[in-house]
């Protein structure tokens, strides 16, 4: 039996958690034994779980980023436990997710590993991996990262840093970090971002994009009318235009969805979810604003009784959200960015440029003027789509075949 220890700021919550916890579940039918190393963010596993560091270790970590904008320094201790714990389990492979967030010290670790002949795969769910600061920079136009981050633009954004600038450093610091240890095959969520990898620091490294999928069982197509939802949150004989994310920052689009707001028809409805109490509090009359839930049901019911979903995204490089959708049968509308066109094509729905409001208003008329048939196909397009290049179980079974070719090469 092979051991596989992945490495992610959560366990099965949030995005990059639950893609962590499916790769180890579909690993261990592949005759794996499974490790999760996180930082926060838990809820029950099937896998054996190995937690780095407490509150305190995450609130100081934050601290010296806040002032230091350190962020890949911190957690030294709890770094150096997870190392102890690397030893006694001995991985044949690691496997790398968001190595940011407050909780591991990327020197003590990559100085560990480029001591150790200890196969690496690197899942990269976004830009941090080869900027000096940001996880993201499409939104603002940078491309400071090509050559040498300094004087960030978006110090006060994740991972925020509220007096110095350590861009500059970061930046070197990952690319000698990050280029010392030999084993390592990344894989980008998206062709995109694998574009955008190849042009970075990290470019003579091999990569091998794989999507990513969802449990399509969990999220499907429900027959039954959800009139219970509906008249709970007053949303009988509305048309519904559903939004979700896990954090709405100003790249997600929540602006986008306040401006559609003004232009809708009585009967017309947005509901977003993942808000904020204070972002509920603002928003205008209209929307209906629900607070982020790990209840997958819920959010597949949501998917269900909505008649489109909007992702006015303005970076991003494979949202998991768009796969839900299709997978519910709910077709997809998203602004022309990043890894988020990748899963849209004209039978599931529309792409359109960043910020045309106008543009998605016309397609909402446009769909409730179609029959009933147009609109079934639609929706079973969807759900066919998501069978066929989503289902979790093939899409991570990619990463036990990654797994397996490379350890067959060592």
């Amino acid at each position: 039996m092979r051991t596989l220890l992945q490495i992610d700021t959560c366990l099965n919550s949030r995005s990059t958690g639950r893609i962590a916890e499916q790769i180890g579940v579909i690993a261990q039918k592949n005759d794996y034994k499974c490790y999760i190393a996180y930082g926060r963010y838990a809820t029950k596993s099937q896998n054996i779980p190995i937690k780095i560091g407490n509150k305190l270790n995450t609130y100081w970590h934050k601290v010296e980023t806040l002032v230091f904008d350190r962020d890949i320094f911190g957690s030294l201790y709890p770094t150096k436990r997870l190392i102890k714990r690397i030893e006694e389990i001995k991985p044949d492979i690691i496997h790398l997710h968001n190595v940011h967030g407050f909780y591991i010290d990327i020197r003590i670790l990559f100085e560990y590993l480029s001591k150790k002949d200890i196969p690496i795969v690197w899942t990269l769910h976004d830009c941090w991996t080869f900027t000096g600061h940001c996880s993201h920079f499409d939104y603002i136009h940078c491309d400071k990262w090509k050559t040498l981050c300094h004087h960030c633009p978006q110090k006060t954004s994740y991972p925020m840093s509220l007096l110095l600038d350590n861009s500059k450093n970061n930046y070197l610091n990952k690319r000698k970090l990050f280029n010392s240890v030999k084993n390592i095959t990344f894989v980008p969520v998206s062709y995109w971002l694998e574009s955008l990898l190849k042009q970075s620091f990290l470019s003579k490294y091999p990569t091998n994009v794989i999507q990513n999928g969802t449990d399509i069982h969990t999220f499907h197509r429900i027959n039954t009318p959800q009139n219970q939802l509906k008249k709970k949150y007053n949303l009988q004989n509305k048309f519904i235009i559903l939004g979700v994310a896990s954090i709405w920052t100003p790249r997600k689009g929540l602006q986008e969805f306040i401006k559609l707001s003004q232009k809708l028809e009585k009967d017309e409805s947005i509901v977003l979810i993942g808000l904020s109490k204070r972002q509920i509090k603002d928003l205008p009359k209209g929307v209906l604003g629900i607070e982020r839930t790990e209840n997958v049901q819920q959010l597949c019911e949501f998917y269900n009784i909505s008649d489109v979903f909007f992702n006015p995204t303005w970076e991003d490089n494979f949202p998991t959200t768009n796969i839900e959708s299709l997978a519910c049968g709910l077709p997809v509308v998203t602004y022309r960015t990043g890894g988020s066109v990748e899963s849209v094509d004209s039978n599931v729905g529309w792409v359109i440029n960043q910020g045309k409001i106008e543009d998605f208003v016309q397609i909402i008329r446009q769909m409730r003027q179609e029959n009933d048939q147009t609109k079934e196909q639609r929706r079973t397009f969807c759900r066919q789509k998501a069978e066929k290049f989503y289902n979790k179980d093939n899409v991570f079974q990619q990463y036990i075949d990654l797994y397996n070719r490379i350890l067959q090469a060592k």
